[in-house]
């Protein structure tokens, strides 16, 4: 009777032991085929990735010809050069005007995305240390040499960059089913105004708004509305509208599916021209859904406007480029402590002298950077309020010269 049951007993021993082995057998499998999914979806964003990066117009440039200002290095970030390219036919090299300027700084330990739109009309130093607006640098030579004035100037280590042409945004805004925007009444008109040009350019149908309101604006009305500039604010507002397309499409682009996301890539990537290497692509793709969108602001914080400097024309003059530039750092690289360059400071001390316009000695700059800068245009008012509106001296400035136009754009989104 004691041996049948120690039978017994041995049998189910060994039956709980075979049970226990087939579900280890079931679990290793069920780990090794998530492994293998794993693997072979990430084969399959690289040979993705792999196939489409051909159709980017590759600019390489050489990391000799980017120059650095002395000590400046971002441990924990990647900084790029966005530009928006006004050429509407695909140019995108030298003789581009680059309506749109934005610094991208990438926040490796936050997982944060800031951007900071550079005013295109900002007097600064050029690759060949005359003084010009900040679009002439691309005009004149290019990304490189955009690049470089960004570096000199605001004390970055940009080494890459992405040029985008105006049609490729119409695309892809139309390729995601638009996007929800609230437009004044005096955007509306001034959109309608514009937009048969832009549509015209981009070879589509344009639509008018009923006046102001929430709309899902289609691909020339967010372009358009991107590029309005004759309202009130004028470049300052401007770039508050750039930023804000360019939020609502990366919302919507990491939501698209694969197939949207394929079209898109075969539209758009010949329209793009950038100097990252397919390993930079790459890595970029696959930390992508990582990052955040984070807060986006205006370059510079405190200027002033209205001042005709030589052949560059109607320029902002940064009221202090030093204190700028350190205000800016704060906003790019919240965890960097850091003051400015002597390349910066000497910069920021001939921009005065050669236009004589003087930062007030009261102006906080802090206070006012503090700020949220997609209210710009309190800013713009800010220059204008007595308490803190910049000394100008016998301005030597040369007033009788006409406006440079080789860097402005037509279609009264000028």
């Amino acid at each position: 009777m004691a041996k049948k049951r120690n039978q017994r007993n041995l049998k189910a021993v060994q039956a709980a032991k075979a049970r226990k082995k087939r579900r280890n057998r079931r679990r290793r499998r069920a780990i090794v085929l998530a492994i293998e999914v794993i693997i072979l979806l990430a084969l399959s964003a690289t040979a993705f990735v792999m196939a489409k990066y051909d159709k980017f117009q590759r600019v390489e440039i050489n990391s000799d010809d980017i120059k650095i200002n002395s000590g400046v290095k971002k441990e924990g970030y990647t900084t790029v050069a966005l530009f928006g390219g006004d050429s509407r036919e695909g140019e995108l090299e030298a003789g581009t005007r680059t309506d749109t300027i934005i610094v991208v700084a990438l926040d490796h330990k936050e997982g944060v995305i800031r951007m900071a739109s550079i005013y295109r009309d900002t007097l600064l130093q050029q690759d060949d240390n005359t003084y010009n607006k900040a679009n002439h640098a691309y005009f004149s030579g290019g990304p490189k040499a955009a690049i470089n004035m960004l570096n000199k100037n605001l004390d970055l280590d940009i080494q890459d960059y992405a040029t985008v042409d105006f049609k490729a945004m119409s695309d892809v805004v139309d390729m995601l089913g638009g996007i929800k925007i609230q437009v004044t009444d005096p955007e509306a008109k001034m959109l309608n105004k514009y937009v048969g040009e832009t549509a015209k350019a981009s070879k589509k149908k344009a639509h008018k708004l009923n006046g102001g309101g929430v709309y899902t604006l289609d691909g020339p009305q967010a372009v358009t509305y991107a590029r309005l500039r004759k309202l009130e604010g004028g470049d300052y507002k401007r770039t508050e509208r750039q930023r804000l397309v360019i939020k609502k499409l990366y919302e919507k682009g990491i939501k698209a599916d694969i197939g949207t996301l394929n079209k898109i890539v075969d539209k758009i990537f010949p329209q793009v021209s950038t100097s990252f290497s397919l390993k930079e692509v790459l890595s970029l793709a696959a930390s992508a859904s990582s990052y955040k969108l984070g807060d986006s602001q205006g370059f510079p914080f405190e200027k002033t406007d209205g001042i005709i400097y030589r052949t560059a024309g109607d320029v902002v003059v940064p009221l202090g480029l030093a204190e700028n530039v350190e205000e800016l750092h704060k906003f790019l690289y919240p965890n960097e402590t850091k003051t400015v360059s002597s390349t910066v400071q000497m910069i920021s001390t001939e921009i005065s002298n050669l236009t004589n316009v003087v930062r007030p000695a009261n102006m906080n700059t802090e206070e006012e950077t503090n700020t949220d800068n997609n209210s710009n245009s309190n800013n713009n008012n800010n220059n204008n309020n007595n308490s803190n509106k910049p000394v100008i001296t016998n301005s030597t400035s040369d007033s009788g010269n006409s406006k440079s136009n080789n860097n402005t754009t037509g279609g009264g989104t000028e």
